[in-house]
């Protein structure tokens, strides 16, 4: 049996605890407990520092220089030189340099033991002379492998023991809202390390037909130009290309070329030492709401053929001017971008079934891919 002294004791002990779940009580909203659990393990999930991937992904990144060498006319007459002054000008004031070096820096990334480096092209575009400089600070001179103006992407090599090689990620498995680290030389500032995330992906921007950037608001700035876009786990999944800007520098828009269509690109300047892609041979443009209602479709997709080449796959196998092509080897059109990029993939000389609504009806064709001329569009 419990006595007195013990009861009032426990009474006194309950008053104790209720008060002090009382203040916890006041102190925090309801469910605080157990907000508070969720802030920590979220904050725990969180890195909280970039180093470690930055000291992974850095050696491999590099500086490119570049010189181009530009003839400059002797100073004379601005009329020529069947100005009668011409002479005089000449002999009365010195002649300039006969020729001049065009400078100019960009970044790039190793992507294997070989020496093989991926940059921009418009980086090493009309370069007469490229230099490599490595995080250890050697330097190399460059050769020119290939590029390609259409996806802004250039290969180039050195020679050299012990280079360092970056790990490739996958850039269709990347999410917008993912951590990116952009890694370069702006502004000739070596070894520049930005963090952001990925603000889109598959964004076209007016830079070429194969347009599908992955925009990011890590800072780029002139240099970063063929630098790595890194993952959290230190792999590359783009190569920057391009910022908008006002002013010329970051405002936190900065676009990457997604590393999957790299590597494509780099094969084909490997094997080839320049690009082969495929040509359907028409002229496209997206359909509009107007067009769709004028030609009876469903939905605005499909690609309408404006033009078509005579004598190029799409002529011989029977697709016209006015036909909405709405499926591509059994894949349905979205826009004509989407088909443009089907078709420069697909191997020279296979056979693809062009689908089209024609008149209200739909037909099939069959079609042989051939290589595209530079100058042509799909």
């Amino acid at each position: 049996m419990v006595s007195r002294r013990e009861f009032y004791l426990s009474l006194v002990a309950i008053g104790l605890l209720a008060g002090w779940l009382g203040m916890r009580w006041e102190r925090q909203p309801p469910g605080g407990m157990f907000v508070r659990a969720a802030e920590a393990q979220m904050l725990a999930s969180k890195p909280f520092s970039f180093a470690a991937v930055a000291r992974r992904a850095t050696p491999s990144v590099v500086n490119v220089f570049t010189t181009h060498h530009v003839r400059v006319p002797a100073f004379g007459s601005p009329l020529g030189e069947g100005d009668p002054f011409d002479q005089f000008f000449r002999q009365l004031l010195p002649e300039l340099p006969r020729e001049m070096d065009q400078k100019s820096l960009g970044s790039g990334v190793i992507v294997d033991r070989e020496g093989f480096i991926v940059t921009n092209h418009h980086v090493v575009a009309n370069a007469d002379e490229i230099q490599v400089k490595l995080s250890d600070t050697r330097s190399f001179p460059a050769e020119l492998v290939g590029s390609d103006a259409r996806t802004d992407v250039a290969l180039v090599r050195i020679h050299g023991n012990g280079l360092p090689r970056a790990e490739l990620g996958d850039s269709d498995e990347l999410g917008v809202g993912d951590w990116v680290l952009a890694i370069g030389n702006p502004f000739g500032l070596e070894e520049t390390v930005t963090a952001g995330i990925v603000s889109a992906k598959e964004r076209v921007i007016g830079a070429g037909p194969f347009d599908n950037f992955i925009q990011t608001d890590a800072s780029i700035n002139p240099g970063n130009s063929g630098g790595p876009l890194i993952d959290v786990d230190g792999k590359v999944v783009g190569v920057n290309s391009a910022i908008y800007s006002r002013s010329g520098g970051s405002i936190g828009i900065g676009f990457a070329i997604p590393i999957n269509l790299v590597m494509q690109v780099v094969g084909e300047l490997r094997a080839h030492r320049r690009i082969v892609r495929g040509w359907l041979g028409v002229a496209m443009q997206d359909v509009t709401p107007e067009l769709a209602r004028s030609f009876g479709l469903s939905s605005e997709e499909g690609a309408l053929v404006s033009d078509i080449y005579r004598g190029g796959p799409a002529h011989r196998a029977g697709v016209r001017r006015g036909d909405v092509i709405v499926a591509f080897n059994g894949r349905p059109v979205k826009n004509s971008r989407e088909l443009s990029r089907w078709a420069a993939e697909v191997p020279i000389g296979t056979s693809v079934k062009v689908e089209v609504v024609r008149e209200g009806g739909r037909r099939s064709f069959e079609a042989v891919i051939e290589e595209a001329p530079v100058e042509r569009g799909a």
